[in-house]
């Protein structure tokens, strides 16, 4: 066999370990999800060698998506590192076998103060499992890993699992991408969703008055090209808007005298708007939701300042 060959093979395996587990889910993962959701303290995600790095990188997957979680060695849990543990706080114990010796060593602590343990272990009948207030099955044949002994499937698996877990709680939470640039305020990500409305509006706007007739709104859309015209009532506070798009509805109706008729008239009245602090990420949400692509910008007393265009959102990077 070629290496091409074999390390799809590989592939293939892994993702097959992952299948089998999905298929034998079942509402031990609910209650986990309810679980820690309900936690009152933190997560604390606890494992050995290859294993205590993917709880790591799991706590970390947690902590990002709004579930407060850290990581805990358990060998180091051994030697101290147990007083990270609170009352309130729940533990997700990674071992495959189920029966390692520093990880079930921590065990008797965690019981004595009454803090929960959901298992993610490939051995049903391990002393992890057996000590454990839920247990998620996440065993794989043992001819998917060579030898039978070096860590590949089990780990990819119970990565998968508690990836599972941090996309659930997520779901739950209602956390969206405004919460995710929050926690991620450094890098590109965190860059572009922590972008606010200020930074990316038209500041030089159409404007027109509701007893305006069209011809002058279409006049002052030609004027300054940004997809339509704000409209605003004889206090300044936005009224509606006139987009393309009503333009074009219009004439389909075939109205006669479309230049005689007055803003108000053609508008779109009461249409969505957004604050200029508010994140970019929030507009995007909303245009998508109303299937809109541009979008007023008005202060707190209703006053338009800016707008804003689905392209401008592109081309910021925010969209995509």
């Amino acid at each position: 066999m070629n290496m091409i060959e074999f390390v799809k093979k590989e592939l293939n395996l892994e993702a097959d370990a992952i299948r089998k587990v999905a298929e034998r889910i079942d509402e031990s993962i609910e209650k986990a999800i309810e679980m820690i959701y309900h936690c009152k303290g933190k997560v604390v995600v606890t494992g050995m060698g290859k294993t205590g790095i993917i709880a790591r990188k799991i706590a970390s997957t947690f902590s990002s998506t709004g579930t407060t979680a850290i990581f805990l060695h358990a060998a180091e849990g051994i030697h101290g590192d147990l007083g990270i543990l609170q009352k309130d706080d729940i533990v997700i114990a990674l071992s495959n076998s189920g029966n390692t010796e520093e990880l079930i060593s921590i065990i008797p602590f965690i019981k004595f103060n009454k803090i929960p343990v959901i298992a993610l272990t490939g051995n049903l009948d391990s002393r992890l499992a057996l000590n454990a207030d839920l247990v998620i099955d996440c065993s794989v044949p043992k001819e998917y890993e060579p030898f039978g002994l070096v860590p590949t499937a089990s780990t990819t698996v119970a990565l998968a699992v508690g990836d599972a877990l941090a996309v659930a709680l997520l779901k739950k939470r209602n956390f969206n991408e405004s919460d995710f640039a929050r926690f991620h305020p450094g890098g590109t990500i965190g860059k572009k969703l922590l972008i606010r409305v200020e930074e990316l509006m038209h500041k030089k706007i159409p404007v027109v008055e509701e007893t305006d007739k069209m011809e002058v709104a279409i006049k002052k859309m030609l004027e300054i090209n940004v997809g339509g015209t704000i409209v605003v009532n004889d206090a300044n506070e936005l009224a509606g808007i006139i987009t393309d798009g009503d333009l074009k509805r219009i004439l389909l109706k075939n109205q006669a005298n479309i230049m005689d008729r007055t803003a108000a008239e053609g508008m779109t009245k009461n249409p969505k708007t957004i604050f200029p602090q508010a994140l970019a990420v929030d507009a995007l949400n909303l245009m998508e939701e109303n299937n809109i692509t541009l979008l007023p910008v008005v202060d707190e007393k209703q006053k338009p300042v800016g707008i804003l265009q689905m392209h401008d959102l592109i081309k910021a990077g925010v969209v995509g």
